[in-house]
């Protein structure tokens, strides 16, 4: 069976998780993806070791599916090389400052003039206009100036979110992104920039506090794990352990207070739609907590799930592994790699597809791996090879 994007070639000069991300959607769905880096290996290559070769968790994760190559592209006979994969590809991924981007020769302006129908997509962490345009970040900095870190956690410590959900939200809509210039090359036959920034990507979370604030000033502050805005919807501590329960509108609040005993609250003016229950989400917030109180986990999430009332258990990074629903839906990958004794597990594509499914079908490369043979598609001869690799050139 074909993949959808057979065919479509792919240079990812992506770093951490939003270009690589990236890169990984689209070879996912059957894009052949060059990830390229420096010599002696991109930063986000070794970022939390798990191998005894240092090689990262995240590395592992992000750059499945793909080809990699080592490459400097600052040197003359760098940029050669450069010159001859744009020419021959389709996409050029690259979340790199707009400075860096035209010392190496990977601004659009430049990949235009090798290869007009070539798209690039970068990402980068405020855009390229505006006073901050220069600036370096990563997914906390958005998260803290998009007011999410603030709504987050307790007023005394804003808080953090521990997954980089910036980063990989940036990363999908820069495929997005990517894929709808395709299309458009189809049309007209040329190449454009894609652009995403980790602050826009953040701003789009928070758009409906930022419209609340505009228009209403309400000035919220942070109530920890408590919506704002409806009830119970809270984080509970139960005989064996913590649920987390969300109830959102009118009909899931009756089915809550039926469970629980509460009958007469369906009158109560204190709780007579989302935005009031929200207001008095204290109350209702110790009422749920005493009922779970008295329960496991399990039993909790057996009565609520017979009510039709959203529930998931808090779980541990080991449970969530052992998690019976995700072992039966095959929600991960087990993958091997030469450095390690033990398979490990890579999260299956999320986008399923009924007809031509993505699939992870190869590891994440290592160092150089394949430096030979995308230097031989080119044209190089062995002997140029080894001059290129003893003059660090890959």
């Amino acid at each position: 069976m074909t993949s959808i994007l057979e065919g479509v070639k792919v240079l990812d000069f992506g770093r951490y998780i939003a270009g690589p991300f990236c890169g990984a959607l689209l070879a996912d769905y059957g894009a052949e993806v060059i990830r390229i880096e420096r010599v002696d290996g991109s930063e986000d290559r070794y970022l939390t070791p798990v191998t005894e070769d240092g090689q990262g968790a995240m590395f592992l994760q992000l750059n499945r599916n793909k080809l990699g190559m080592t490459l400097n592209p600052t040197k003359e006979k760098g940029k050669e090389i450069v010159k001859k994969l744009v020419k021959n590809s389709d996409i050029v991924i690259a979340n790199l400052p707009e400075s860096t981007l035209k010392s190496m020769g990977l601004d659009y302006e430049s990949l235009n003039k090798i290869n007009p129908k070539i798209i690039l997509t970068s990402n980068t962490a405020f855009g390229t206009t505006g006073p901050y345009a220069e600036r370096v970040g990563f997914d906390g900095v958005a998260q803290a100036m998009s007011g999410a870190m603030d709504m987050t956690g307790n007023p005394d410590e804003p808080t953090k979110a521990y997954a980089p959900y910036v980063d990989f939200c940036s990363a999908s809509l820069a495929a997005f992104g990517t894929l709808l210039a395709y299309i458009d090359r189809d049309k007209t036959g040329k190449g454009q920039r894609v652009q995403t920034s980790l602050l826009q990507t953040a701003l789009t979370t928070t758009n409906s506090l930022l419209i609340e604030q505009e228009l209403l000033k309400v000035n919220r502050i942070a109530t920890l794990n408590r919506s704002q805005t409806s009830g119970p919807s809270d984080t509970f501590k139960t005989k064996d352990g913590w649920i987390l329960v969300q109830t959102v509108g009118q009909p899931l609040f009756e089915r809550w207070v039926n469970l629980v005993g509460e009958e007469k609250w369906i009158d109560d003016p204190r709780f007579k739609d989302d935005l009031i229950r929200g207001e008095n989400g204290t109350i209702i917030s110790e009422r749920m907590a005493k009922w779970c109180s008295e329960r496991t986990n399990q039993e909790a999430i057996k009565e609520l799930e017979k009510s039709r009332i959203p529930v998931g258990e808090v779980l541990k990074a080991e449970e969530t592994l052992q998690e019976p629903h995700i072992i039966e839906k095959e929600a991960f990958i087990k993958m091997q790699y030469p450095t390690l004794d033990k398979d490990y597990s890579v999260a299956a594509p999320a986008v399923e597809l009924s007809k031509k499914p993505g699939n992870i079908r190869t590891r994440s490369p290592q160092l150089g791996e394949h430096n030979k043979q995308i230097l031989s598609g080119l044209g190089y001869s062995e002997e140029e090879i080894e001059e290129l690799k003893e003059n660090r050139i890959i």
